[in-house]
């Protein structure tokens, strides 16, 4: 199986739940979210992090195959106490997609993924070393796409950003950048710290997409809807996403040129993204 065969590629919103918080994971399943994000890291205290893989652990066999499809975790950082038995779980559970959060190497990516070789990983980019390590992460073995951790980000570089948070343009621009060298899908844009504050988290979603991230993370339910709708595509978005999977499937995959445009693996996962987000795949 390819862990990278999964629709987590295309979603366009990844809601948090606290592993600690198992009576609100099918609440989560059915807020609308593309994904959800069972977390064992920032959202659980260090005594309860046993608690949150038992919670995770009794759930599982209540989950359908689709939504274990959609069902994420978020393991401890590298490097710390509580990582090692994060991967045995994600191991016996065979987990579809692992979000790691500060990843820093190459070698810690090529690590999770020898020992859960057939899940696909996320890597969280949160700390000065894994920004300036970023095209190696990106490139690591079973990456399915890079995420953004703003907030942990900011403060690791000593960073007050303003609302806009314009100080990590740059941060996220190279993480743009370092997705489309290594042909992997769209990057995941961080989370809006407001849950009521209608215009930051649509201004935040539409800043995301037009940057040229492919979702973003969320810590409620009333964030998915705003979200889903700055990445809705537009009609002529719908209609170039399937002249693109139209020539892509008549040349079976060989080299094609579509409006003067060369249609290689990162146009295709586009098209097939804007298809997946709009319904009409």
């Amino acid at each position: 199986m390819n862990p990278l065969d999964t629709p987590l590629g295309f979603s366009c919103n990844f809601l948090f739940v606290p592993g600690t918080r198992p009576e609100r994971f099918l609440k989560a399943l059915n807020s609308g979210a593309d994904a959800v994000v069972l977390d064992l890291e920032d959202a659980v205290a260090d005594g309860d992090k046993e608690k949150a893989r038992d919670s995770i652990r009794a759930a599982w066999p209540t989950f359908s195959t689709e939504e274990k499809k959609r069902l994420v975790i978020r393991s401890n950082s590298p490097g710390s106490r509580y990582y090692a038995a994060d991967l045995i779980l994600a191991q016996e559970l065979h987990i579809a997609c692992l979000l790691i959060p500060k990843s820093e190497s190459l070698d810690q990516i090529n690590g999770a993924a020898l020992i859960l070789p057939n899940t696909a990983i996320i890597p969280m980019i949160e700390t000065a070393i894994g920004l300036d390590h970023l095209n190696d992460i990106a490139n690591s073995q079973q990456v399915l796409r890079l995420a953004l951790g703003n907030l942990d980000l900011q403060a690791d570089l000593g960073m007050v950003c303003d609302i806009q948070e314009s100080e990590l343009q740059m941060a996220r621009y190279q993480i743009v950048l370092a997705s489309r060298v290594a042909k992997i899908s769209p990057p995941i844009d961080g989370v809006t710290p407001s849950t009521d504050d209608i215009e930051r988290i649509t201004s935040d979603a539409q800043r995301a997409r037009r940057m040229g991230f492919g979702g973003k993370l969320c810590i409620h339910p009333k964030q998915i809807p705003l979200v889903k709708m700055a990445f809705m595509p537009t009609t002529e978005e719908i209609a170039w996403a399937n002249r693109v999977i139209e020539a892509d499937q008549s040349s079976k995959g060989g080299a094609v040129q579509l409006d003067g445009r060369m249609i290689d693996r990162p146009v295709v996962l586009l098209a097939r993204r804007i298809l997946a987000i709009s319904g009409k795949h």
